[in-house]
């Protein structure tokens, strides 16, 4: 493995151990995504015998150049990626002991673009492998070369009905999933996979999607492969795992900032109604208003969305008269002070770093550079807002149990409402849905344990506001001014 740069274009070669000629496969991920996110097929392919180039897209990943600022300019998006998949095309050919024979594999985003190139290079390009594609109304996909299309079971319908339309284009037969259409040997070869039980972002771990595209491409280039599959996603689980169970003891070495449980403590029947008004009324707010502040794409909507919806908690808590400044101290200031500072810095580090190297190591990236600092502290003001008006609202002495996993549902719901506002800039918000949800889940679990210890919900609530700013702040692309 061989890091390259050509410009701002940050690029990966993997080569295979054997020294024979080859054809190479150029491996593009999708939106929000990072050539990290594409590596088990890099390496399984690369196992296998091939030349394989994977890279950041502008605005993505290590790439400083700027993304498209409006996903509805497909013209000036198309152009982007093209202008950074070429030269990963002519990087990968260029390789010593590349046949000029090629392969594409892409995910979500990126299939769109592959098969315009596609297309667009009929003599260069022998096959495709679309994992979870995304593809324009106007893409045309008769004539795209040998095309093995991988969705994952648990995705939204509406992406598996686009497979089905792709399979059955310009092809005779019987169009369903593990069926092949055509044949391999001249070129029409057509097949699409349902990985079980994976979605949008899983279906690049699932060993059903690796093994069949290893197996496609070795049908249509007449080799062998080694048998390899990556099995990373396994072992990146039981890694995280670990994660959070470590969380467990060391928040019991944290010092106690509060010699009783603080925050409002609601019952149910004061809770709900300041839990259900944002997540109505956060999308509406925003629904016509100007969410473009920011130079990241989608980024900058839901720091807007975090930030309303917790101006929104924090008046319901004023309305009630239960928030932090309406509740008696139980300690004098400077002890308190000094225990909860300690107790978030260490938190936010082990929120923060102890995830965040292991998911850009392994995952995808998610270390912020120099150019994306700012970003990150424009991102807090929105997340800072939500997490510590949410953890005051949700703990305290006879707080609702379960009050907090209810306030997390509503944001998502809230959420999925603003993509119902907004479906053409915002249609993206429905894939990161799972990760968000994930996220709060995680750090969710780890700052109840962090409570239980501190006393106090605002330690908790600023190192997970830190952390998903961070990860926020990274994985969406960089846009122009």
């Amino acid at each position: 493995m061989q890091s390259e740069r050509i410009g701002q274009l940050p690029l990966t070669v993997y080569r295979p151990l054997e020294a024979r000629a080859a054809p190479a496969v150029v491996i593009a991920h999708g939106f929000a995504g990072s050539q990290q996110l594409m590596q088990p097929y890099a390496t399984t392919l690369a196992r296998a015998g091939y030349i394989v180039v994977t890279f950041d897209f502008p605005g993505h990943g290590r790439n400083a150049d700027p993304f498209v600022s409006s996903l509805m300019d497909q013209e000036k998006r198309l152009r982007i990626l093209l202008n950074a998949l070429g030269p990963a095309v002519d990087l990968a050919l260029s390789q010593p002991g590349a046949d000029g024979r090629l392969a594409l594999v892409g995910h979500s985003m990126a299939g769109d673009v592959l098969a315009r190139y596609a297309l667009a290079h009929p003599d260069q390009v022998s096959a495709l492998v679309l994992l979870s594609p995304y593809l324009a109304e106007d893409t045309q996909t008769a004539n795209l070369p040998n095309l093995l299309l991988i969705y994952g079971a648990l995705e939204p319908e509406m992406l598996h009905r686009q497979g089905m339309e792709v399979l059955s284009d310009g092809r005779d037969g019987a169009a369903e999933p593990g069926v092949t259409l055509g044949s391999l040997g001249d070129g029409t070869g057509r097949r699409l996979l349902l990985a079980g039980g994976v979605e949008h972002i899983g279906v690049l771990y699932a060993s059903e999607g690796l093994s069949a595209a290893l197996d496609w491409l070795d049908q249509t280039f007449g080799r062998s492969g080694g048998g390899f599959i990556d099995k990373r996603g396994p072992w990146l689980g039981l890694l995280y795992l670990g994660l959070v169970g470590l969380a467990w003891p060391l928040s019991r070495l944290l010092p106690r900032v509060a010699e009783r449980p603080t925050g409002a403590g609601l019952p149910w029947r004061r809770l709900l109604p300041i839990a259900i008004a944002p997540a109505v009324l956060t999308p509406l707010i925003l629904w016509k208003l100007p969410t473009d502040f920011l130079p990241v794409l989608i980024g900058d909507y839901l720091a807007l969305h975090f930030g309303v919806y917790g101006a929104l908690t924090a008046l319901g808590l004023w309305a009630l008269r239960a928030g932090p400044f309406s509740v008696q101290k139980t300690q004098s200031p400077e002890p308190r002070l000094r225990g909860y500072v300690l107790a978030t810095v260490v938190t936010a580090a082990y929120f923060t770093l102890a995830f965040g190297v292991s998911t850009d190591s392994f995952v995808t990236a998610l270390l912020p550079g120099l150019e994306r600092i700012w970003v990150v502290a424009a991102m807090l003001g929105g997340t800072l807002a939500y997490f510590m008006a949410n953890e005051w609202l949700t703990r305290g002495e006879g707080a609702a149990r379960g009050g907090d996993v209810l306030t997390k549902v509503l944001f998502l719901l809230s959420l999925l409402l603003a993509v119902m506002l907004n479906l053409n800039e915002l249609f993206f918000l429905i894939i990161i849905v799972p990760a968000i949800l994930v996220f709060f889940v995680v750090y969710g679990l780890m700052s109840g344990w962090v409570y239980r210890r501190t006393q106090h919900p605002f330690v908790g609530a600023v190192a997970s506001a830190i952390a998903f700013a961070v990860a926020t702040a990274v994985t969406f692309p960089l846009v122009g001014a």
